[in-house]
């Protein structure tokens, strides 16, 4: 079975990779959704975040406010990586079980959607690191679409990994630089390069 680990920064398109993978036939899940869960009432997540921060991490039903946590581990490094630091090895042994089930299977290719794969250093646990890049301002432009502010935007551009930095570690880069349709074409050879 082939491991790829999916990665780029905000808005660069890597969910709509991910989507066309699993429609070309790859089994993907996202780190996100781990993340999620691991964030329940009860995870581990909740228990490193909750020592690590305190109660300001609660929202009025008594869940992660996953927002609120973001601006605070967005707007102080060590704080994130403090947090980085207890939640990376949590999602990493989930993905390590996920691919075991999936080769299990006999799945051909499963992919992990992973926005912190480089920043965790985690690249070896995967056969191939495709990165998915594009042009700050448009991913500025795409973040803002979704509801989201550009200031946010931009200071979670500027603590992730330069994408001149990542492509070096990338077995595979698709630049997002067009239409959907663009990169849809862009998706599909890669694929079939996988597979072929």
């Amino acid at each position: 079975m082939l491991r790829i680990g999916l990665t780029g920064g905000l808005a660069s398109g890597k969910s709509t990779v991910a989507r066309r993978l699993a429609e070309l036939g790859a089994e993907v899940f996202d780190a996100d959704r781990i993340v999620a869960e691991l964030y329940a009432s009860g995870g581990a997540a909740e228990a490193a975040a909750r020592e690590l921060f305190g109660d300001e991490i609660y929202d009025g039903h008594g869940a992660v406010d996953r927002v609120r946590l973001a601006r605070l581990v967005f707007a102080d490094p060590a704080k994130r990586h403090a947090l980085e630091s207890r939640i990376h090895p949590l999602v990493g042994e989930e993905i390590v079980r996920r691919f075991a089930d999936a080769e299990r299977r006999g799945v051909p290719v499963a992919v992990a959607e992973a926005s912190q794969l480089l920043e965790a250093g985690t690249e070896d646990r995967y056969d191939r690191v495709l990165l998915v890049v594009a042009p700050d301002e448009e991913r500025v432009r795409r973040w803002s679409a979704k509801g989201g502010d550009p200031d946010d935007a931009r200071g979670r551009i500027a603590a992730q990994i330069r994408p001149e930095d990542a492509r070096g570690r990338a077995a595979d880069v698709i630049v997002n630089d067009g239409t959907l349709d663009e990169l849809q074409r862009k998706v599909e050879a890669m694929y079939r390069h996988w597979i072929g």
